[in-house]
């Protein structure tokens, strides 16, 4: 099967997601994109870094999803464009940064709606990591030095945030099993665990695509 790999990953707060992104790219020998992102989207559409940081998986009420398509497909140079608020143009530059990275190389990306701005391209495997309250919140307990109920307010409004931004800008529903080809427990598997079912998920697809188009072609 031609075309680049690209496994996007949702995610759930605390639930290793990062990490787990992180160890697929490795063992894939590719990049894995999640702040960095921003930074590219910046350098591509010349709006300042820290424009994409303040916005960075956040909703905004007044997003009109069909205004912001039509302008993609017109490009930046309209005048719909020039006109448009800059939440919208700052999701427009990360949408169209998802899709350079996907037409240049194989790699991992993390969150920003990337498997919603891949959803035409059939190399890529899309998936949403989740993991058991208790033990996302004694991550995030010892990643930010906080006590029990404290990760559990950020575990809690980092997830809202996220759904939120995912719910707004797709067509489908953040954590939902129908919107993505794998949801897997972390909190069951482990980090390993659930990096190597991404990666069999990733070679069987491949193997079905290359298989079906096959029998299309004959």
């Amino acid at each position: 099967m031609k075309g680049n790999l690209v496994i996007t990953i949702g995610r759930q707060c605390g639930s290793g997601g990062k990490r787990i992104g992180e160890s697929v790219a490795e063992r894939l020998g590719v990049k894995c994109y999640d702040k960095e992102l921003l930074t590219l989207a910046a350098k591509h559409s010349g709006l300042c870094e820290e424009l994409f940081e303040t916005h960075d998986e956040k909703p905004t009420s007044s997003f009109l999803y069909s205004l912001v398509m039509d302008t993609y497909s017109m490009g930046y140079s309209s005048s719909a464009y020039m006109d448009m608020p800059l939440n919208h143009k700052i999701f427009l530059a990360q949408f169209d940064t998802i899709k350079k990275l996907a037409d240049e190389e194989s790699c991992v990306i993390v969150g920003r709606c990337a498997d919603y701005a891949l959803a035409d391209y059939p190399n890529v495997v899309s998936i949403f990591i989740t993991g058991n309250d208790d033990d996302r919140i004694e991550y995030l307990k010892q990643l930010y030095k906080v006590d029990p109920a404290k990760a559990k307010d950020i575990m809690v409004k980092t997830d809202k945030k996220r759904a939120s931004y995912y719910n707004y800008y797709s067509s489908k529903k953040w954590g939902d099993s129908r919107s993505y080809d794998l949801c897997i427990n972390s909190s069951s598997v482990g980090i390993d665990g659930a990096v190597d079912m991404i990666l069999e998920l990733a070679r069987v697809k491949r193997a079905w695509l290359e298989k079906r188009a096959l029998t299309q072609s004959e």
